[in-house]
């Protein structure tokens, strides 16, 4: 198997884990743990993680000093902005509203890079800009928010939030990439990200009453902790490490297709015929923006 199949695989398995999230941390979050305590536990034992494999595999520890104000913009963009708005987000919204709206990730992404490296927006990407927000616009403007009031309007809006932040990242991180290895970025990145996240969840944290978890309860907190987080990472970051910023961010279309089945099944929400043609909008931008002459 080479390196690239490899790097596609590891991406595939790390969005499978990401569109299966989202009906699993409705489970848990805000009935049994408040939103911002969760994004303390998936930090923390996400941190916890990264340095036991370092101690288990010791080598250079540091980075560069120049490198250092990159590092704290990827852990703005990829771990406190975005976990904070999406678990939060995710905690008023749907399962199937947020994995749409994260659909949004490689539109942003082209245009972010587009912006940073001074390309030229052509006609074919605004094109496909026009179509993701449109499709976005859809969502937000559809019957969920009607019938459930404000809290899923602004969930839909913090999960935007989310995905231009993630998009941010996965530009910014692709020369860490570069220097780096990838657990390396990953480990320095979250270090700095923990300590972003700790002064808005901590007091959440202490409050929560674990003794009113069962079993499903404990099993959904640890597969956030450890696979929501620390293997998807793991897998996303190594798949970056080979294939550009632009294919990795495009696997994100898997995602909705997991969360859908996963929510009708399991959350009992329901795939309208809105939702099918935001959808399809989405993923048309989506095609149109990346799409190669």
């Amino acid at each position: 198997m080479t390196k690239n199949t490899k790097a596609h695989l590891a991406v595939l398995g790390a969005n499978l884990i990401f569109g299966s999230g989202y009906a699993v941390v409705k489970t848990i979050t805000p009935q049994y743990i408040a939103p911002f305590a969760l994004n303390v536990v998936r930090v923390l034992s996400s941190l916890v993680l990264f340095w036991l494999v370092f101690l288990m595999k010791p080598a250079k520890a540091g980075i560069e000093k120049k490198d250092i104000p990159r590092f704290l913009l990827c852990a703005i963009t990829g771990v406190a902005i975005n976990q904070l708005f999406f678990i939060k987000g995710l905690s008023l919204t749907t399962a199937i509203h947020s994995s749409l709206l994260s659909l949004g990730t490689p539109i942003f992404i082209t245009i972010i890079a587009a912006w940073l490296l001074r390309e030229k927006l052509t006609l074919q990407k605004l094109l496909g800009l026009a179509l993701g927000i449109g499709g976005a616009a859809m969502l937000i403007l559809s019957k969920d928010i009607q019938q459930n009031g404000k809290d899923v309007l602004l969930g839909d809006l913090m999960i935007i939030i989310n995905a231009v932040s993630y998009a941010f990242y996965l530009v910014m991180v692709r020369p860490l990439m570069e220097r780096y290895k990838p657990i390396h970025v990953l480990r320095w990145v979250f270090t700095f990200g923990t300590f972003m996240i700790l002064p808005f969840g901590i007091e959440q944290f202490i409050d929560t009453n674990w003794g009113a978890f069962g079993p499903a309860q404990w099993v959904a907190l640890s597969f956030v902790a450890l696979f929501l987080t620390f293997i998807a990472y793991l897998l996303n970051v190594y798949g970056l490490s080979v294939l550009s910023s632009s294919a990795t961010g495009s696997y994100i279309y898997t995602q909705p297709v997991f969360a859908a089945i996963i929510a009708m099944l399991f959350m009992g929400e329901h795939f309208t015929l809105t939702k099918a043609l935001a959808a399809l909008c989405i993923f048309a931008g989506v095609f149109v923006v990346n799409r190669r002459k």
